[in-house]
């Protein structure tokens, strides 16, 4: 009895999974993707986004650079003089050296703590926005408008977003989604 049921349920399995296959046979699929990340990186607010933290920490990063190849080119006097130096003005130039590196290091740790916290505060207001945009199909955020007018106007029969395992270029729309987003669609 019990092979009886599962050559039936195994029959009854292959004939539909044949059916789904002939009925995909006679209409093409047409499957597309989006990549969220790319989204988030290449869209119009995340480039902003960063040119703000551009601004914001670029007059900082170069006076870091500047002290930093002044710091080098104190170093390599020191080194040029050192032979004709007495021991006690080598001492002190070396101790004034070693002081300027060590606040040199505490600066640069705290423009990477700093510059740290406000990418990711802005990648989180990006993000944010972004996920609110992205969410579900029907709400009236501006991303899933264009990812569902590419899909209407395209007929795709299913549009994917991360995580998928593997996409082939052809079917990724990313592109198409931050061209609508930038052109504010």
């Amino acid at each position: 009895m019990k092979v009886r049921s599962m050559k039936l349920i195994y029959a009854l399995l292959l004939a539909s999974v044949s059916s789904v296959a002939v009925s995909a046979q006679a209409q093409e699929l047409k499957i597309g993707y989006v990549n969220s990340e790319r989204v988030l990186r290449e869209a119009e607010p995340a480039k902003k986004a960063q040119a703000k933290l551009e601004a914001e920490f670029g007059k900082r990063e170069k006076d870091l650079n500047d002290q930093n190849a002044a710091l080098r080119a104190q170093a390599e006097k020191l080194d040029r003089d050192s032979p004709t130096l007495s021991e006690t003005e080598k001492t002190r130039r070396q101790r004034e050296l070693v002081e300027l590196d060590r606040d040199l290091q505490r600066k640069h740790r705290e423009f990477q703590e700093d510059l740290t916290q406000r990418k990711n505060e802005e990648v989180n207001n990006v993000s944010e926005k972004a996920q609110r945009t992205i969410k579900a199909i029907g709400e009236a955020e501006r991303a899933n408008r264009a990812i569902k007018q590419i899909g209407d106007t395209e007929h795709y029969d299913l549009i994917l977003q991360d995580p998928v395992i593997y996409t082939s270029a052809r079917v990724d729309l990313t592109k198409k989604v931050i061209d609508a987003l930038n052109a504010g669609k």
